[in-house]
């Protein structure tokens, strides 16, 4: 799957807004040619919220085991919660690691960062991955769209009730 075709894909969902700092933009250097994607059908970053999704295409400082410097490299992340790590892994997202192979491609691996939270990476998804990562990034835009429904459902004042319970 090339990276635009995996582009594509998440741009396809709907309330998808995506951040792509770019060189002259408001954000730092290090994320220029970067991918970060929420739900947020409003068009605005949400406050208290990371991202569901991300496409890096580089080695960040505390962020080296995968190699993305090498030409041709990205790798996707996405956030699929603990239960769904745990499957995807056979590891608990909390456990330490057992040994991986974070260069490896085309393979479902824990997140070498942010593996506690419950985040999953590939690099280069390919044939081996590219249904599997569609199912999973589909999934993590439908956990963020619950989880910004439910945040403004329970900042909804609560309407005045009538005698006898009706609104």
């Amino acid at each position: 799957m090339s990276m635009e075709r995996l582009l594509e894909t998440i741009r396809a969902f709907d309330g998808v807004l995506e951040l792509a700092p770019t060189e002259g933009g408001a954000f730092p250097e290090i994320a220029w040619g970067d991918h970060f994607f929420y739900y947020a059908p409003d068009g605005q970053v949400p406050q208290r919220e990371q991202p569901y999704a991300t496409v890096i295409t580089k080695n960040y400082p505390d962020d080296v085991l995968c190699d993305l410097d090498r030409p041709d490299r990205w790798r996707l992340n996405i956030h699929v919660g603990r239960d769904a790590f745990a499957e995807l892994t056979g590891e608990s997202p909390r456990a330490e690691s057992t040994a991986w192979d974070y260069t490896a491609t085309d393979v479902v691996l824990p997140h070498p960062v942010y593996r506690a939270q419950g985040w999953v990476s590939i690099i280069n998804p390919g044939a081996s991955t590219h249904e599997l990562a569609a199912r999973l990034l589909r999934q993590a835009h439908e956990d963020a769209k619950r989880r910004a429904e439910r945040r403004s459902a329970s900042r909804q004042p609560a309407r005045d009730v009538a005698p006898g319970g009706h609104r």
